[in-house]
């Protein structure tokens, strides 16, 4: 497959204020992540000094596939970003470039370094260095050509929602599981049993090298190809899904098959405009909201399962 890297580059200060609306155009094109150029970035303390050089502006880039609705995606891009420029001046240039798909994969590299999510817990790429502290949990993760690096708020704040309410020897479950970093993390924090789906088999795949990269007991997890919990058998104390919201609300319908009594819902992957429809849903389904939690424009809702009496 080839893929499509439309770059933002952004001009004035107007743009560098509409970032997450960038983004959030994106994402309602179905890109699973953007990546961000920022000038201003300063690395956390215990980075390695791998990391390449700042870049000159801002800039939000996405990647589409190359297929017979690229040129649609592109049409929509280009109208939405218009419409910034004429209702809030925003001035930007937009670059495009095509790439095979393991040009495709190696180019996210360059953006991705160790970040600490929660307290104890970072997430280290595998070509990066780290210098951890005591105590300190490290995801290693080499996302190849799946989506989850552990940068984006919604990946932080599910593994923050994971270890707030997964205890020691629970069964978790990743719906949409991409690069397998939550699975990592539920098995770091002491899950007896962690089990993922996802639609791509190259997601699949690559969960699995990075489950071994981080030394998970193969007798301990499941990875399965298929549509939402269509594969899952058996049922999970905490179930995560970082997801897209209208695909969340389809997860809803079917959800109670995969969830234990009293078992929690972690969803994500939600732009904060639409969390209050997913709210509703999880109520009509028969489920608690425990909190919402908001970070940089997506909410991240939890939701408990009633008693089976």
């Amino acid at each position: 497959m080839k893929w499509l890297e439309a770059k933002v580059i952004l001009e004035n200060e107007a743009a560098i204020r509409a970032v997450d609306v960038i983004s959030d155009i994106f994402t309602d094109l179905g890109v699973s992540g953007t990546v961000l150029d920022d000038p201003l970035l300063e690395p956390e303390e215990g980075w390695g000094n791998d990391a390449i050089p700042l870049p000159e502006k801002y800039a939000v880039t996405g990647y589409l596939a190359i297929n017979e609705q690229v040129e649609e995606k592109k049409r929509v891009l280009e109208e939405k970003l218009r419409g910034l420029k004429e209702r809030d001046s925003v001035l930007y240039e937009i670059l495009y470039r095509e790439m095979d798909e393991e040009d495709w994969a190696e180019s996210w590299k360059e953006h991705f370094w160790p970040e600490r999510l929660t307290d104890r817990m970072v997430v280290k790429p595998t070509w990066r260095e780290f210098n951890p502290a005591p105590g300190d949990l490290i995801i290693e993760i080499d996302p190849g050509m799946a989506f989850g690096t552990g940068t984006h708020p919604t990946t932080a704040s599910c593994v923050k929602m994971i270890e707030k309410y997964l205890k020691p020897g629970d069964r978790f479950l990743d719906v949409g599981t991409g690069s397998g970093i939550l699975m990592v993390a539920a098995g770091k924090l002491g899950a007896s049993r962690i089990e993922g789906i996802d639609t791509d088999e190259m997601a699949v795949s690559v969960a699995e090298k990075n489950l071994v990269l981080n030394r998970m007991d193969s007798s301990q997890y499941a990875l399965y190809a298929g549509d939402l919990v269509s594969c899952v058998q058996a049922r999970f104390d905490v179930v995560a899904a970082n997801i897209l919201s209208e695909v969340i609300v389809r997860l809803l319908e079917d959800i109670h098959s995969v969830m234990a009594e009293n078992g929690i819902l972690i969803c994500s992957g939600i732009v904060e405009k639409n969390s209050h429809a997913v709210m509703e849903k999880m109520k009509a389904v028969g489920l608690e909201i425990q909190e919402v939690f908001l970070k940089e424009g997506w909410a991240t809702i939890v939701g408990k399962g009633m008693s089976d009496e």
